[in-house]
């Protein structure tokens, strides 16, 4: 696959995962769960004006910028930590629905991840870095959806989000 035409399908990808996250955010019926799938929706959407910015930027001057993609999500030993911290904070009763979210969100995760896998694989030089980037960013979001999805089955608990700093260390 050809850079252009990576970095289309990366949008595709992308805006995907973040239309799941916005239709998530507004059936949500918990404020937690709301929170965070907004959250994540944004995160998204700014993962969209990115690869638009870097389509442009490889048509005009044919180079990428693959050091300027930021995360707001955190790394998954904060989020392990984190995740041992709320144990005695979280709230009882997440709503069925929110769980089924959540395993939706992991699955278009997954597929998002596998195929920045592979254009890791395929691609070299700049490209390369800018989708390791994209796919670090991704298996971090992986990591939070699966925390949450681990801490709701396991203890029937939705994370309370204020107390869950999404914005990383």
């Amino acid at each position: 696959m050809d850079i252009a035409k990576a970095i289309e399908t990366a949008i595709q990808y992308e805006t995907r995962v973040r239309d799941v996250y916005a239709q998530a955010a507004e059936k949500a019926v918990s404020p937690a769960a709301k929170r965070a799938m907004s959250f994540m929706a944004r995160e998204e959407g700014y993962h969209v004006d990115y690869l638009e910015s870097q389509k442009k930027k490889w048509a005009e001057e044919g180079v990428l910028d693959h050091q300027s993609l930021k995360t707001a999500a955190p790394r998954a030993e904060t989020i392990q930590r984190e995740v041992a911290k709320l144990e005695g904070h979280m709230k009882k009763e997440a709503p069925g629905e929110e769980l089924e979210m959540l395993k939706r969100a992991l699955e278009v995760e997954k597929e998002t991840s596998e195929f920045y896998r592979s254009l890791v694989d395929q691609m070299e030089g700049d490209a390369k870095k800018l989708f390791s980037r994209f796919l670090e960013v991704e298996e971090g979001h992986l990591n939070l959806v699966q925390a949450e999805i681990d801490a709701l089955q396991g203890m029937g608990m939705w994370f309370d989000c204020q107390e869950f700093h999404l914005e990383g260390e």
